[in-house]
């Protein structure tokens, strides 16, 4: 025996008939804290900016990144 129900409701509707929370308050909440945070850490992404971090560090953060990228490309880590 095969039974098939379709149910034609809202996400808020389906929620509260199963009892569960409306965390819609909390959502809006996490979506603008992210938001905030990206904001706040764009300028990091801005490629003189990170020019200026990897430099920072030498050679040897260099050459990692450049097997890192290299591991990326071959899809084996290099040694």
């Amino acid at each position: 025996m095969k039974l098939n129900i379709e149910i034609d409701c809202t996400p808020a509707e389906a929620r509260a008939f199963l009892g569960l929370p409306d965390v819609t308050v909390l959502n809006d909440h996490l979506v603008a804290e992210m938001q905030k945070r990206m904001d706040a850490n764009m300028a990091s992404l801005q490629p003189d900016e990170l020019m200026k971090t990897w430099t920072s560090f030498g050679a040897q953060a260099q050459d990692q990144f450049r097997r890192l990228m290299e591991a990326a490309v071959t899809g084996a880590p290099k040694g």
